[in-house]
């Protein structure tokens, strides 16, 4: 029967762990009479100054070791990639999950639903909440972890219930509640569904996730998003311009509110919201300190804002001319347009916008994150692209061998297109990749 603990995978030199002669294969049992169950009970027990730790060795041995150490300070161990064990799943059917409508025959990690807190500690992920019982939310508290993302939806407990279709949705204000009385910083999220959680419901919501202010740190709304791959799935709407501009105008009266009343906006609405509708992006001091970025919050702002500043240290030329192409998605068109406009006034540079289809996922989808390799293919191939291709650096930010969506890589890409192939994030990186010699 295998030993419960945390199985050592390295032990680094010069640390406490190497001085206790502990070596690669040894398993964290217990520190303080407490178990170690994963990486976040070892960092929390193992902070203290004073240790009592068991230890079983590769060979099956059982130490049991007295440590003297400053606060906080590591015993230099570490426990590889499955330091958190499994991943806790989803146990929702939310009617607008965006994993159920994935395209099929993918990469299997696309359809892996977490729903685990801890990867919400760690690595900014939103979670539901709903697969926590009452030990877990006390090992939240008593471990405190701080900052955690929650996908709130709704606070209203029968409709949080039907959306996600889990009676266990409906506790969420109870366990918000919880971790603000006991200092957790939250931030939280509302998938906005038209006929579902909008209107009178999303004005319920903010008020009541206002109420924790300030431990609920932030709220961000952000629109269904709908592929085309939704054969039996419930039947839901995407926003019509309309109805976007009502919830821009709907979240601008709550955060001039709550600027009044925290001096800070609080609630912000997806940069979609704004593209939909048509409305202009709102100046930066609207997205406060910008808590929502990795959520698509703020992030044309802070795009144009940087833009701003990089245009006035444009060249008046170029040497030697070059001809580029970039391409970009639906939302972020009309923004980029200038941009383009704008460099092409550089002599010896030509400079090409490409509006690519979102065909892979269908029309339903806009953003630039969601594009393909074969959305580029198709729209880009047998195209004179110039000297190279310039392409949103989010179409690639989740994968770590440089790889699209559906799997096909940027070298792949290149060979076929013929041309080098640039991931681009920040008008800067833009520039310096037109513009020689620019930093």
């Amino acid at each position: 029967m295998p030993v419960k603990g945390l199985v050592v995978t390295e032990v680094y030199p010069g640390s406490i762990g190497e001085e206790l002669e502990i070596t690669p294969g040894a398993t964290i049992v217990e520190i303080n009479g407490k178990p170690v169950t994963d990486l976040l009970d070892y960092r929390f027990l193992a902070s203290d100054d004073e240790l009592q730790m068991k230890v079983i060795t590769a060979d099956g041995e059982e130490w049991l070791m007295e440590i003297e150490k400053d606060y906080d300070e590591d015993l230099g161990l570490d426990f590889g990639t499955n330091a958190l064990g499994k991943i806790r799943r989803c146990r929702n059917k939310c009617l607008f999950c965006f994993v159920d409508q994935m395209a099929p025959d993918m990469r299997d990690t696309l359809y892996v639903k977490d729903d685990d807190y801890r990867h919400s500690f760690l690595y900014g992920n939103f979670v539901t909440l709903t697969n926590v019982n009452d030990q877990e939310l006390q090992r939240i508290i008593e471990q405190h972890l701080s900052p955690l993302y929650i996908s709130v939806h709704t606070t209203n407990p029968d409709l949080r219930h039907r959306m996600m279709r889990n009676p266990h949705a409906a506790n969420i204000m109870k366990q918000l509640t919880a971790l603000a009385a006991a200092g957790i910083e939250m931030h939280t999220q509302v998938v906005l569904c038209p006929g579902f959680n909008d209107g009178k419901e999303l004005d319920s919501t903010i008020g009541d996730l206002a109420s924790l202010w300030p431990s609920v740190r932030s709220l961000a709304v952000v629109p269904v998003g709908l592929t085309k791959f939704r054969q039996g799935l419930a039947e839901l709407n995407l926003f019509t311009p309309e109805q976007a501009g009502e919830v821009v105008k709907q979240v601008t009266r709550w955060q001039q509110k709550f600027m009044q009343q925290f001096d800070d906006p609080f609630v912000f609405i997806a940069d979609e919201f704004y593209v939909i509708s048509g409305q202009p992006i709102p100046p930066g001091q609207h997205y406060g300190d910008y808590p929502q970025l990795e959520n698509g919050i703020g992030l044309i702002r802070l795009f144009i804002d940087q833009w701003d500043q990089v245009k006035t240290q444009l060249p008046k030329e170029v040497y030697p001319p070059q001809k580029v192409t970039m391409a970009t998605g639906t939302s972020a068109y009309a923004i980029m347009e200038p941009i383009v406009a704008r460099l092409n006034q550089i002599d010896g540079l030509q400079v090409q916008l490409h509006l690519i289809p979102h065909r892979y996922f269908g029309n339903t989808v806009t953003v630039a994150g969601l594009l393909t390799g074969s959305d580029l293919l198709q729209e880009l191939q047998g195209k004179d692209l110039g000297q190279k291709l310039l392409i949103p650096a989010v179409m690639l930010k989740d994968q770590q061998d440089d790889v699209f969506l559906d799997d096909i890589s940027l070298d792949e890409l290149v060979e076929k297109l013929g041309v080098p192939i640039v991931p681009v994030d920040t008008p800067s990186e833009l520039v310096a990749a037109v513009v020689k010699g620019y930093e």
